[in-house]
């Protein structure tokens, strides 16, 4: 199961386990984008379907998965990618519900996803969970509060998940897949608000580069990596995943 499937980085890391053999289920809130990213990888050979679901709601996260689970028999892994930057702005002028709302999907939504399939997992004492993670989750961003502060709470739930079921099977990794050339990235340079938001476009990460990270944590290989807060910048885990320096 991948979420935040549609586009960016989450489209890209389902393309990328369809390509190394996995069925892939593919969710977000635009079921339109969703179904044009299964279809891609339908028409390349692999499995996949596409669902309709907001993570903030646990009843829809709940309905993906158990569809999965009709479907296709068993869940091996859940990447947590859906995401929201916004509201972008100091802390001041902030909506307070839009500010709720951004903790809301990037951290509640990735425990409604936990809890959902964390079960199954431990039932077949076996299971992989990828977090996307960010730099904001130890680094304040100017503008960012909400998104810094949810992301610092993902990468505690990572260690949650760790402590409490990586002794039963369960493997969770935090991955922090740097700056990428997505939606999100258009959104943050139209602000104007931090150094973030003055990056060239041309200097931004094609998704492919972290996708190819996050389909390789969910191999056997990366195991020994289990419970950290990993980051796209390590030459060490960039040269294990098969990127380039």
């Amino acid at each position: 199961i991948v979420t935040g499937a549609g586009k960016g980085i989450g489209r890209a890391a389902a393309a990328a386990l369809a390509r190394a053999g996995a069925a892939v289920v593919l969710a977000s809130r635009t079921y339109r984008d969703c179904e044009a990213a299964a279809e891609e990888i339908r028409s390349a050979g692999g499995e996949a379907v596409a669902f309709g679901a907001d993570v903030a709601d646990y009843g829809q996260v709940e309905r993906v998965v158990r569809e999965a689970l009709a479907r296709f028999g068993h869940i091996d892994i859940l990447i947590n990618n859906a995401g929201v930057i916004e509201p972008i702005g100091y802390l001041q002028d902030c909506d307070p519900g839009a500010w709720a709302r951004n903790v809301q999907i990037n951290l509640v939504g990735a425990f409604h996803c936990v809890r959902a399939v964390l079960p199954h997992f431990l039932e077949r004492q076996r299971g992989v969970i990828v977090n996307v993670s960010s730099g904001a989750a130890v680094r304040p961003r100017e503008g960012w509060s909400a998104y810094c502060s949810a992301k610092a709470g993902l990468a505690m739930l990572t260690q949650a998940i760790h402590l409490e079921a990586g002794a039963f099977g369960v493997r969770v990794y935090g991955f922090q897949p740097g700056v990428v050339d997505t939606d999100m990235q258009v959104k943050i340079r139209a602000s104007g608000i931090n150094e973030i938001s003055r990056l060239p476009r041309e200097s931004l990460a094609n998704p492919a580069d972290p996708a190819r990270v996050i389909a390789w944590l969910c191999t056997e290989e990366a195991r020994d990596l289990a419970g950290q807060e990993l980051t796209i910048r390590d030459p060490a885990l960039r040269a294990r995943a098969g990127l380039a320096g």
